[in-house]
């Protein structure tokens, strides 16, 4: 029996599912299709991930009424710390530094925990009738027409309206079938992912420690917490993911430093291999991809989340305006709105996180220098660093009405 309704999402993660809520708050009937059980994505071990939100997320999430249900559960990022070293070394003298007290909006951003977000997010969506749910199916097919958009799902059961969402993440199956291709390269390096305890507080201060295997983020969690994001060569992060606790502590403690006091482990390990992914296109007729399967982006500035957040706001908005003007939302010249919106701001994000990375995980003295060198002059000219707050809390370009916290 087909489900008959205006806009099909496949893929029910956090995107997916914003996304979901976003169109159906503005009264867009709503099917998502995903191929994990829901009781899987409640699981509190599904996804071990902290997400660094920005101000302008955060003010998304209480657009759509979410933040009140998980802000008992979200620590305000009050301080930005970037040093450059290695782990045996310690940091180096020269630092950048954001205080959000520089900023009149408040706090740069929030940490937020995937377990928290996710099950905040399937709840909300349950409370609207007409948001059908489709849990533990994959999608297999679909098929483009003049009228609308038909996807089978792998029980023979269809869906159909008048747009095809894909936010199935890395690997996109809609994008495959779309025959929209990807540019990108692997980055060779693997993000270990962990919670840790700790006896000193972090002061709500999130630090980003350059080595020259890659970028160690060490994210406040309320409490003694803090989210790690730890990224090695394969090499390393394999031979680390297999140690036992106490081995991967002893790898982990020389990076960290002592300022924490003792750390212990809190919940799982996980492990995410890294590449640089862009749609060279993001939409086609009836088609249009967000988050993951959009892009990807290196996690070092933790704009992962937020940028597929924005995707989620900019097509929202355009959605909305044209299903109130009567247009066909799936109509090309409606969906490359969103396009336009998107393309640049995605395109310089996967350029600074890429050179970035390229930069600092290299460990030339002369480079090593010159970087340290300008991270010191960037933290001695406040303006500049005031910009770089400001973009990093997605407060700067055109800003989708959901993410300056207005409804749609």
């Amino acid at each position: 029996m087909a489900k008959l309704c205006d806009a099909v999402i496949v893929g029910g993660g956090l995107n997916g599912c914003t996304m979901a809520l976003a169109l159906a708050r503005a009264g867009m009937r709503i099917t998502v299709i995903d191929r994990t059980r829901i009781t899987d994505q409640l699981n509190p071990a599904f996804d071990g991930r902290g997400y660094a939100l920005a101000l302008a997320s955060k003010r998304l999430l209480d657009a759509l009424g979410i933040w009140k249900s998980v802000a008992d559960q979200a620590q305000p990022i009050l301080k930005v710390v970037v040093t450059d070293g290695r782990a045996s070394d310690g940091p180096s003298p020269l630092l950048l530094e954001f205080d959000h007290a520089e900023l009149d909006e408040g706090p740069v951003g929030f940490m937020l925990e995937d377990r928290y977000l996710r099950r905040a997010l399937l709840g909300a969506l349950s409370e609207y009738p007409d948001v059908a749910q489709i849990n533990g199916r994959n999608a297999i097919s679909h098929e483009v027409t003049d009228s609308g958009v038909s996807v089978t799902l792998d029980d023979g059961a269809t869906a159909k309206g008048a747009l095809l969402i894909g936010a199935d993440g890395n690997g996109s199956a809609v994008a495959r079938r779309e025959g929209i291709t990807y540019s990108g390269w692997p980055y060779r390096q693997t993000s270990l992912v962990c919670a840790i305890g700790h006896e000193m507080s972090h002061e709500g201060t999130a630090h980003q420690f350059f080595m020259p295997s890659g970028p160690l983020a060490l994210l406040p969690l309320p409490g003694n917490r803090t989210s790690i994001v730890w990224t090695e060569s394969n090499g390393n992060a394999i031979r680390i993911q297999e140690m036992d606790d106490d081995g991967y502590l002893n790898a982990l403690r020389p990076a960290v430093g002592g300022f924490l006091g003792q750390i212990h482990l809190e919940g799982d390990r996980y492990s995410y291999p890294l590449a640089l992914s862009v749609a060279n296109r993001f939409v086609t007729r009836r088609v249009a991809l967000i988050g993951d399967a959009a892009h990807r982006v290196h996690p070092l500035a933790g704009q992962g989340l937020n940028a597929g957040l924005k995707d989620v706001g900019a097509l929202a908005e355009v959605l909305v305006q044209a299903w109130r003007r009567g247009e066909d939302i799936g109509a090309l010249d409606v969906v490359e709105r969103y396009q336009t919106w998107r393309r640049f701001d995605t395109a310089a994000l996967a350029a600074a996180t890429d050179s970035i990375n390229r930069l600092f995980s290299n460990d030339d003295s002369l480079v090593r220098f010159l970087r340290d060198l300008g991270l010191g002059v960037v933290n001695a000219i406040p303006a500049v660093r005031r910009g770089l707050m400001r973009e990093a809390a997605g407060l700067t370009g055109e800003i989708p009405k959901l993410l300056q916290g207005r409804p749609l």
